[in-house]
């Protein structure tokens, strides 16, 4: 449906099961987009197989039959269509670089039109180790550590709050004069309300290319494809969702 509807792309959101099998999924638990219930990491692959992905999804009358996608199944399906594939790695970098590197070698293809990208440097860093022709590139959302993706302070305490804001800051630093040049990154995927003219420029002249995430609104679209003429991560070509943080 991403290819029909007109995506150049997709994310691919890599985890677990409890016998290391490397499947699709966005949470750490099973419980908001299937019919099951518990953490993934506790479950069996056989036992993952049985839920229904679809099962809280508006569309899911459309997609009866669906199961949770192996990571080698869902690379097979996006190449067959020309997509290009962002594999979004959240955790477990060691069984994560194992898994991709396993990928790329069954697909050289990935090569051309993928990149693996993490919130967490030590992902990139040693996925880099493992095969340097592998694209990467870092996530980020400013004051991730401090604040909710709507501006809500994460802590009640002051002082707590106040020593996020200050590992924010060194983070966000951090993240911007060392850690993309030691990952050796090609790309930063940025929330969407940091990306201006100016960022693009700054990343563009260091041969870096920036991706804003997620742009959901007809006018987010229209800014990004007109005024920016940037690359975006959306939850919907088509519609005009609701907007994320």
């Amino acid at each position: 449906m991403a290819a029909k509807n007109g995506a150049t792309g997709v994310e691919l959101d890599l985890e677990f099961t409890s016998d290391g099998i490397p499947v699709l999924m966005h949470d750490s638990t099973v419980d908001r987009t299937t019919d099951g219930t518990g953490r993934l990491c506790d479950l069996t692959f056989e036992q993952i197989r049985k839920l229904n992905p679809a099962a809280n999804h508006r569309l899911r009358n459309n997609f009866p039959d669906e199961k949770i996608p192996t990571l080698r199944e869902a690379v097979a399906e996006c190449l067959n269509h020309n997509l290009t594939i962002y594999f979004d790695v959240k955790g477990h970098a060691n069984m994560a670089t194992v898994a991709l590197k396993k990928a790329y070698l069954e697909f050289p293809q990935l090569y051309n039109n993928s990149i693996v990208c993490s919130f967490l440097p030590d992902v990139i860093y040693k996925m880099r180790q493992a095969d340097q022709n592998v694209v990467t590139a870092l996530t980020h959302r400013p004051w991730s550590l401090s604040y909710t993706g709507d501006g809500k302070p994460r802590y009640n305490s002051v002082w707590k709050q106040s020593v996020f804001v200050m590992m924010d800051i060194l983070l966000d630093w951090s993240m911007h004069n060392i850690l993309w040049y030691l990952c050796g990154i090609s790309a930063f995927l940025m929330q969407k309300d940091f990306v201006s003219p100016a960022y693009l420029n700054k990343w563009s002249a260091k041969g870096i290319q920036v991706v804003g995430w997620t742009v959901n609104t007809f006018d987010e679209k229209s800014y990004y494809e007109s005024h920016l003429a940037s690359s975006y991560i959306t939850d919907s070509m088509l519609e005009d969702c609701a907007p994320q943080f």
